[in-house]
């Protein structure tokens, strides 16, 4: 179900319909759709939704526990790309991994993802000195900046693996297009193998998100399963 509410609610609006939603057991996964207008506070929205049904992976539960490689659901986006480098790769065990951005959306759980595949992983960001050189010493490049066509070959070396996570709209000849952070046709001359874009980490994006509904679905019913249990053992 999808619930639009008009870009002048208040917090409180919203903040009620989370809470509505999280004691909604025919709902097994909430998704708020960033961004939201500058009047309202995103943090404490994400942090409201229940880390169950927090299936965007944004909640301070989620995030905390992906740091400490524990199970929980993880944001889609970096999920989808982790499945990509594992096909691609196979084992990422020692790979040194750049990831071009810091995001809480992408950069910062893609950098644990990697690490929890026993990845060396720098992040590169707006004040690293020379992230060009540093690009250039990676067996796999994560581009998460938001800015078109970035990276090109001479930020990469030869065999490099990129994933390129950029979505940005420019003017090419009069007409509208999307374009990755990475210059596709430049990169590909060094590159082992890159994702297009549109139509690469997109699709991985809405496959992850399923998965996590799934998930969430299941953990739930469990719970209740286990709830009834121990209610019967109670009261028998």
């Amino acid at each position: 179900m999808e619930h639009r509410l008009p870009a002048k609610s208040s917090q409180a609006q919203v903040l009620a319909l989370i809470a509505e939603l999280n004691a909604d057991d025919s709902v097994n996964g909430i998704l708020l759709q960033l961004p939201l207008p500058s009047h309202m506070e995103e943090a404490r929205a994400l942090q409201a939704i229940d880390p169950g049904k927090d299936v965007d992976g944004f909640h301070s539960e989620n995030v905390g526990g992906l740091s400490q490689g524990r199970s929980v659901l993880t944001p889609c986006t970096p999920s989808g790309c982790m499945h990509l480098l594992e096909e691609t790769c196979g084992d990422l065990s020692g790979k040194h991994a750049v990831v071009i951005g810091r995001s809480n959306i992408v950069g910062k759980p893609m950098a644990a993802l990697l690490l929890q595949a026993h990845c060396s992983v720098t992040v590169v960001h707006s004040r690293s000195n020379d992230a060009r050189a540093l690009c250039q010493l990676a067996d796999i490049v994560v581009a998460a900046v938001g800015r078109p066509r970035l990276i090109d070959a001479s930020w990469l070396k030869r065999g490099a693996v990129v994933i390129d996570v950029g979505i940005n709209r420019i003017e090419d000849q009069g007409r509208s297009r999307l374009v990755g952070d990475v210059d596709f046709d430049n990169a590909l001359s060094v590159a082992s193998a890159i994702t297009p874009v549109p139509g690469g980490v997109g699709p991985m994006t809405i496959a992850f998100l399923m998965k996590n509904t799934v998930t969430a679905a299941r953990q739930q019913a469990l719970a209740q399963r286990s709830q009834s249990e121990a209610v019967c053992l109670s009261t028998c």
